[in-house]
This record gives C-alpha cells, structure tokens and sequence, in this order.
C-alpha cells in the first residue's frame, strides 16, 4: 500500500495540503482567535504577490529551468511605478507599461537560454543582478506611492461572509494561478512543458517545439514576476531598493514543498499555493507565539525543503524499482 501512494502522481500534493491542515490545526489548537476565516484570508493577503511568483516559479521548474530574478523583478517594477507615478503618468499606463518590461525581460532570458545554450541559474544569476541594479539607478532611496488610484486599490476590501474580507492582490493571484493551472493541465502547451521537463531529448525526437516553448514559459514567468511586483506595490505603497530581498528563494521553496521537482517534469501548478500557505502559517505562528524571532520562518522552511527533497527522491526511486 505504501509502494502504491508512493507511485500516485497524486501524493506530493497530498502531503503538502495534508502538512498545511495539521500546522493550521496546532496554531488553532495552542493560540485564542488563530481559528478563524479572517486569520486564514490574512495568509492570502499577506503573501498574494508570492503566489503569483510562485505560480510562474511553477512552471519553469515544471519545464526543468530555474528563475532566481523574480525577486529583483518586483523591486524594479515596485520602483519604476513609484517613480512614474510621482511624474503623473496614468496609473493604468504604468501596470500595462510594467507586464510589457516583464515580458521582455523574460522573452530574453529564455531567448538566452535557448539559443546560446546557457544555464538558466547563470542567466537568471546575471538578469537578478542587472535588475536590481536597474532599481538603484532609478533611485536609491524609498519613493511613497501617493497616486489616489493605487491608494485606492491598496486600501481596498472586497468583503464576505461574516464581516470578512480580501484584498485586489488575493483575487489577482488566484485568477492567474487558476489560469497557469487550467493551461498546465488541459493545454497542449502545458502537455509540452511537463514532456521538456521529463526529458528533453525525448521531447525533440518527437518533433514538441521545444525552443519555442521554453523562450514562451520564460516569457509568461516574466509576466508573472512583474504582475507580483503590481500586486507588492499596492501591498508597500512604494518603491525601495531593498523590496522582495530573498522573494525568488521563497517562491522556489513554495514550489518544491507544493510538489515541483527541481529536474523537471514533475508536479502541479495549484500545489505552489499550498507551499506558500504553509510558509505563510509558520509565520503566522511565530507572530502569535510572539518571542520568536521571524528567521525561524526561514529554518522550519528550509527543514521542510530538504525533507520535500527527498520525499521527492524517494518517489523517483519507487518508480524506478515498479518500472524495472
């Protein structure tokens, strides 16, 4: 029985809806007022921007590629609206102006990849450092975003049941990961990715437009990184050079703990959000047990990374030993 939940293509994501339940439990179990649909939407507006990074981190590592720029991606995004904004540029001209400058930024980090047949880490390396170079030389200081549009949707609310509510950024980030799922799992693009992913000489024998589809994913990652940067902005109110240090960690961890595969080829866009969700309620404890410093965050995340590593391991393992 234990071989056969073990080859479900199923079980990663299991583990990490099923690890998310049991933490949520105990937080509701040791602290007053954590039992509530208000402190379980709080996830989702707190961490809406990593879902959406998240979601495109998803299907790059689906593909067997890595992107460490996204986290320079939102501070670069955050500082150029600020800085237009400041300048009275049209506040729905700079979010279209922003998923232009994400796309091309990830249309020529995959074209990178492809056509000169360099590492995604180095490329991706390489477009984290001019990013956030780029965000200093719009300003080294923090711009306040004032614009009455952007403090209107930040202060927004959207409400339900209950006197509950979430924010603009919570609906953004789950049409999108909704929308990168539906495509994953139904397309033939998506069919594509998961073959490039489990091997990509495979994929070129059977003819799959293999460059294509991986400057494509690239591309849409792109899109995404500069969407979370609109959301994060709307979350900060400004630009800074210091916004989403560490971001792009977070979303790889998010997804391999959702069920990805740092090799490829494995995994389901909707298990990201639960990654995030557990890295987002470990938080949450910590600021509800209040002595802890937040870096423990960071340490019950990283355990749990290495241990989704090798569950992962094990799995491939178990496939290996059924299929011989």
């Amino acid at each position: 029985m234990l071989k056969k939940l073990l080859r479900s293509k199923y079980f990663p994501i299991i583990i990490t809806s099923v690890l998310f339940v049991v933490l949520f439990g105990i937080g509701s179990a040791l602290f007053e007022g954590f039992f509530s649909l208000q402190v379980f939407l709080n996830l989702f507006i707190d961490n809406a921007y990593l879902i959406v990074i998240a979601t495109g981190m998803s299907m790059v590592l689906i593909l067997g590629g890595i992107d460490i720029s996204v986290g320079s991606v939102i501070a670069m995004v955050c500082m150029a609206s600020a800085a237009m904004l400041r300048d009275h540029v049209n506040p729905y001209l700079v979010m279209l102006l922003m998923v232009a400058v994400g796309a091309a930024f990830g249309f020529t980090q995959g074209c990178l990849i492809q056509f000169f047949k360099i590492q995604p880490f180095i490329v991706t390396l390489a477009g984290l450092f001019f990013a956030r170079g780029m965000t200093a030389v719009i300003n080294t200081t923090s711009i306040n975003i004032k614009d009455p549009t952007y403090v209107a949707i930040s202060n927004a609310k959207i409400p339900l049941p209950g006197g509950n509510y979430v924010s603009p950024g919570v609906v953004i980030a789950l049409v999108l990961l909704a929308a990168a799922s539906l495509v994953m799992t139904y397309t033939k693009f998506g069919r594509t990715v998961y073959a490039i992913g489990g091997n990509e000489a495979s994929a070129n024998l059977m003819g799959l437009p293999v460059g294509k589809t991986k400057i494509l994913v690239y591309t849409v990652n792109g899109i995404y990184s500069s969407i979370a940067g609109i959301v994060f902005s709307f979350y900060m109110l400004s630009g800074y050079t210091r916004h989403a240090v560490g971001a792009e960690m977070d979303a790889i961890s998010s997804s391999v703990i959702g069920g990805m595969s740092l090799t490829g080829g494995i995994g389901y866009v909707p298990g990201a959000l639960f990654g995030v969700l557990i890295n987002g309620t470990i938080q949450t404890l910590i600021t509800f047990q209040g002595t802890l410093s937040s870096w423990w965050a960071k340490i019950v995340s990283g355990l749990l990374l290495c241990a989704f590593i090798v569950l992962q391991r094990m799995i491939l393992k178990n496939k290996g030993v059924g299929e011989s």
